[in-house]
């Protein structure tokens, strides 16, 4: 065990962050090679953050930007647990997300895809891991999205994850994806992962056990914390 206590990453388990096919990572990679330090004391003991700073709506996207009506789009429920690298739970764990709407649009200033905003759904939530370090989100199911990394690119449907557990050194910012998605085996994003399980433990099961019955189904997301197995971190240098 290494960095004051956490297991170090696999590096080979995460994407490169030079990966030819995904091209802004081109541009945005280090040159040098990384250098490692071990975790300072401040990196290993803070922040923690409880539910007493959440809103009643925050981690229930159907609700929580609701104008007049609800959000076009399937109804979903997203849950999942969060674990160390020893498959301990990490309670009071901070997860926010952030996803496009129904026909695959953000809102954001900058966002230039042409399918409608919905004036009901603002795409983010978040929500604190209890005891067990479980979690839950009731949303929309997101829609894919062109995008300009090449001629006909399309991005799965898919939803952003910021993982803060118990430490900086828990630190993690990821996607989910669903399963049977046929745009997932052309995405230049996961096939810049070169562990086919590594893409594996990013998509999202159908959970029917936790669907409401005419109501939501449900997908389960479980999130590793650090170690060998660490849920892959998104094509970018954070956390590495």
């Amino acid at each position: 065990m290494k960095g004051g206590g956490y297991f170090p990453r696999d590096r080979a388990w995460h994407p490169p962050p030079c990966a030819p096919g995904y091209k802004s990572s081109v541009l945005r990679s280090p040159e040098k090679p990384l250098i490692a330090h071990d975790s300072t004391l401040s990196e290993m003991t803070g922040p923690v953050f409880g539910s007493d700073r959440l809103g009643p709506l925050d981690a229930d996207l159907i609700r929580n930007a609701m104008v007049d009506g609800e959000p076009v789009g399937p109804r979903l429920l997203v849950h999942g647990r969060v674990t160390d690298e020893s498959g301990r739970p990490v309670p009071d764990a901070l997860i926010e997300i952030w996803q496009a709407n129904a026909g695959g649009r953000y809102r954001h200033v900058t966002e230039k895809y042409i399918a409608p905003l919905d004036p009901n759904f603002g795409g983010c939530g978040r929500t604190v891991t209890d005891a067990q370090g479980a979690y839950r989100f009731r949303t929309i199911q997101p829609g894919p999205y062109p995008w300009p990394n090449g001629p006909n690119d399309w991005r799965p449907a898919h939803i952003h994850f910021s993982i803060f557990g118990r430490a900086f050194a828990q630190r993690l910012i990821t996607q989910m994806y669903f399963e049977g998605d046929p745009l997932i085996p052309h995405c230049p994003i996961l096939n810049a992962i070169p562990d086919p399980c590594a893409v594996e433990s990013l998509v999202a099961p159908l959970d029917r056990n936790a669907a409401m019955p005419m109501d939501a189904l449900a997908y389960r997301f479980d999130i590793v914390l650090r170690g060998r197995r660490q849920t892959p971190f998104e094509n970018k240098t954070e956390g590495s």
